[in-house]
């Protein structure tokens, strides 16, 4: 699952790489989001307008919002099976920028705790994930849109941590990911990106708490220094 990612970009860089009209005033840049939060989304296929949703999908069939806690990820193998999610795939599909993501290794031992690790492009480049979204009407008429990250296996990078991650896009797809309305051509859009065109490293645990918002959080772990010995 993808359950923490950040873009850490500036406003006018990211303007810049996705030739948007305009950025939101209120826009900086986030280390740690995290489900339930606002998460920017470009659903424009001309790539003009940012705006925020909710993570967290919450179908617009729902009786209340609390079904979104559970519905972050949608897995793309059976994205067009369930009732949460097919409408959403067929007629309703973001982006949600990013430029890394974190993902927790479990230890052997049960009572080992997980060590998260942070994923991006060797590049550094920024990239954008696979979503969906949905429009949501309370009984008193306030709405609500809210988006879900899709998920596939894992590339043979992250396979080593976790056996899913989310779909990355390429940026040459992002107008066809808005635009289609094949379904069999999108279905082929959700494969695992290149391992070869990503890394990975150890970062604090820090980043288990959603409170958590700083750059140190995307730092590499410190390593120890080997154990003196008595030849040193």
């Amino acid at each position: 699952m993808c359950g923490r990612f950040t873009i850490t970009i500036e406003a006018a860089a990211l303007q810049l790489e996705l030739g948007l009209a305009e950025t939101p005033l209120e826009w900086k840049p986030r280390f740690n989001v995290a489900p339930t939060q606002p998460v920017a989304v470009v659903r424009d296929p001309n790539l003009q307008r940012l705006e925020y949703m909710r993570w967290g999908l919450v179908p617009s069939w729902a009786k209340d919002v609390e079904i979104g806690n559970r519905l972050i990820n949608a897995r793309s193998e059976t994205i067009e099976e369930k009732p949460s999610f097919r409408t959403s795939f067929s007629r309703r599909r973001c982006l949600i920028p990013a430029d890394g993501f974190y993902e927790w290794q479990r230890g052997k031992e049960r009572k080992t705790p997980a060590q998260p690790y942070y994923f991006f492009l060797k590049d550094h480049a920024l990239f954008a994930f696979a979503g969906i979204w949905d429009l949501w009407q309370s009984p008193d008429g306030s709405e609500l849109t809210s988006c879900s990250i899709i998920t596939c296996a894992a590339n043979d990078l992250v396979s080593r941590y976790h056996e899913r991650m989310p779909v990355i896009l390429a940026p040459g797809a992002y107008q066809e990911w808005l635009g289609e309305s094949n379904v069999g051509l999108l279905k082929q859009m959700l494969t695992p990106y290149p391992a070869e065109r990503m890394d990975a490293y150890a970062v604090s645990t820090q980043v288990n708490s959603a409170w958590e918002d700083t750059p140190q959080l995307i730092l590499p772990l410190e390593q120890k220094p080997p154990a003196a010995t008595l030849f040193d």
